[in-house]
């Protein structure tokens, strides 16, 4: 049997909640069509999904075919839970994106085609709601704002071969010698879908169900199928966390290569960390053992986290989306419930590790990637926990960034009362990423003691001078001794901060902030209100592109603006206009620094810092 996962994926409101059901009523996996509306869809599971009609977080279905088994992955249209999507594409063999033919390609839809396309992952295009009164043909508006190398699946048949001739020289000699026929048409058409760099444009209704018959045949024919097995060493990504009925944990693993059975001890990787458990539940669409191909329902590791590999470390892939840019500070209604409400937290915050839990002294704060994200942490708090929450102000995250060199060492010195065990020097400097190197040897320390060094490093410049996260820095540790037998780790692990530190206050950092860059399209007659409002809000727009009727504009705005400007564009746009923004980097603050309050011990104050860690 072969394997196809497909993500399917949309802007929010386009239908494929709808699709993702009707696919699997037709193919029989389910009796009973459900309705987004009713709230009683199969992948809309929580009960605040069914309540508000959105997808938050990413359902797992499965149907077969033929001889294919289809595993659908339902993931959110919401800009706010991005994260939820990229964690699928980590997962996928194709995707169909979603585009409401009322609406047309709105501004999510154009994000989640740039990144399927540079990611090379092979996309259908359904055009749903074609029974809709308003919806209309969107094959130019596809070419023009998502893909140019789209076209019709219904085209006649001497239009696609001159298209697909166009993609590929060898097709296009055979093309030219009149060798083509429509078998090796559509052998083609599959190549080069599977490629990438064709996207076929198929239309039809989820709720009526027109042109699904057409879908699912073409994702049969057209996406890279996998052929299940279980040759070879296991490898497996675990991309989504669920939770049981008694608050297990539930892994959902994507198996690359080799197999998995119920009862078989396993390793697991996060980063080189190891980690071991043992599989004591296994659910992969009816079978005992999944192999290659298939997406596993995995119970027993209660260790197990977003990201981790199963069987082999592999290579962590670098994030598809940029991470929140924003954090807010979440209290509980009842003061007595703090404790309970960190737990709850740090539960939710396994599904989703990127909304990154942290305590400020008797604050607790939680990032976000919008104000919808927060509404929906409310309702799973009061629901799942019985906790009610109130929330700050959102604020941006900045992050800083060293403007120089800077050096320090400290030794084990009775004099000072320092009584850590251990030599250690470190210099900071600027560089790209975060980086960490020796100029001592290897071995002047246990590997223990360097790793403790490491690690620590790198969890101290998650808080710099002003208790931004530290970017673009390279640590170089440059002294090191121990003394034994009395040198532990933990010695390692309390004297690095306040090297680090030192080091990097006489280096100097400068706080950056989020900058997205945008693209917007507006009346030409809007252009003089909006580039005024894109000044207020210290955007830097390009030099516009003025067409017959509207403008273009592509330039970078902060991201603490974003959403102030989307809702003023409709009043000075006439609602015409439209706006696609995405993370481009970071740019040096204008002003004073922000300054965020620090969590944990202070290592900039050393008398404070050496009294925190011996009362702890």
């Amino acid at each position: 049997m072969k394997t196809l996962n497909i993500g399917i994926l949309a802007h929010v409101d386009a239908g494929k909640t709808s699709l993702t059901e009707r696919l699997l009523f037709e193919a029989g996996a389910i009796t009973h069509l459900g309705s987004v509306d009713r709230g009683d869809t199969q992948t809309d599971s929580l009960e605040l999904e069914r309540r508000r009609g959105i997808t938050i977080r990413s359902a797992v279905v499965s149907f077969t075919t033929g001889d294919t088994r289809i595993t659908l992955i339902d993931t959110p249209g919401h800009s706010d839970f991005i994260a939820e999507v990229e964690r699928a594409l980590r997962v996928l063999d194709g995707a169909v994106l979603v585009v409401s033919a009322v609406e047309g390609v709105q501004a999510q839809t154009r994000v989640l085609m740039r990144t399927l396309r540079r990611l090379g992952i092979p996309a259908l295009i359904f055009v749903n709601k074609i029974d809709r009164m308003g919806a209309r043909d969107l094959l130019d508006d596809i070419r023009a704002k998502l893909s140019p190398r789209a076209i019709a699946l219904n085209a006649a048949a001497d239009e696609l071969a001159e298209f697909l001739a166009d993609g590929d020289d060898a097709f296009l000699e055979s093309y030219v010698d009149d060798r083509v026929d429509a078998a090796a048409c559509r052998a083609e058409l599959a190549r080069q879908v599977a490629r990438g760099t064709v996207h076929p444009v198929l239309s039809g209704s989820a709720i009526t169900g027109a042109g699904v018959a057409d879908l699912v045949t073409a994702m049969t024919g057209l996406l890279p199928a996998a052929e299940r097995t279980g040759d070879g060493p296991l490898h497996a990504t675990v991309f989504k966390i669920d939770r049981g009925r008694a608050g297990e944990k539930i892994a959902y693993a994507r198996l690359h290569s080799g197999s998995l059975a119920v009862r078989q001890r396993i390793s697991f990787y996060r980063g080189e960390t190891e980690l071991t458990g043992r599989v004591s539940a296994l659910e992969v669409a009816g079978d005992e053992v999944a192999l290659a191909g298939d997406v596993a329902r995995v119970r027993g590791l209660r260790e197990i986290r977003i990201g981790d590999r199963l069987g082999s470390p592999g290579t962590a892939r670098d994030g598809v989306f940029a991470p929140p840019s924003l954090e807010t500070v979440v209290r509980p209604a009842h003061p007595e419930q703090a404790a309970t409400l960190f737990t709850a937290l740090t539960r939710l915050s396994e599904e989703d590790p990127l909304i990154d839990v942290r305590r400020h002294g008797p604050d607790i704060s939680v990032r976000l990637y919008g104000e919808v994200q927060k509404e929906v942490l409310r309702s799973m708090l009061a629901e799942g926990a019985g906790i009610d929450v109130t929330f700050e102000r959102t604020r941006t995250l900045y992050v800083e960034k060293p403007i120089g060199r800077g050096e320090a060492v400290e030794g084990l010195d009775p004099e000072q009362r320092l009584y850590f065990f251990a030599t250690v020097g470190l210099r900071v400097e600027p560089g790209p990423g975060v980086t960490f190197g020796l100029s001592v040897e290897l071995g002047s320390l246990p590997l223990a003691f360097h790793k403790a060094i490491d690690e620590t490093v790198h969890t101290t410049l998650e808080q710099g001078l002003y208790g931004w996260e530290v970017l673009d820095v390279a640590v170089m540790l440059t002294h090191t001794a121990f003394f034994s037998p009395l040198s532990a780790a933990g010695d390692f692990r309390k004297m690095t901060p306040l090297v680090l530190m030192a080091a990097l206050k006489q280096a100097g950092t400068r706080v950056h902030e989020p900058v997205h860059r945008f693209e917007l399209e507006i009346p030409a007659n809007a252009v003089s209100a909006v580039l005024l409002k894109l000044a207020d809000l210290r955007a830097v727009p390009g030099e516009p592109v003025i067409g017959p009727s509207s403008c273009t504009l592509h330039g970078t705005i902060p991201a603490e603006h974003v959403h102030a400007f989307e809702q003023a564009l409709p009043a000075l746009s006439q609602g015409e206009g439209v706006f696609l923004s995405e993370f481009d980097d970071y740019r040096p603050y204008p002003g004073p620094p922000p300054v965020r309050p620090r969590t944990g011990e202070n290592p900039l104050d050393r008398k404070e810092y050496l009294a925190q860690v011996a009362r702890r």
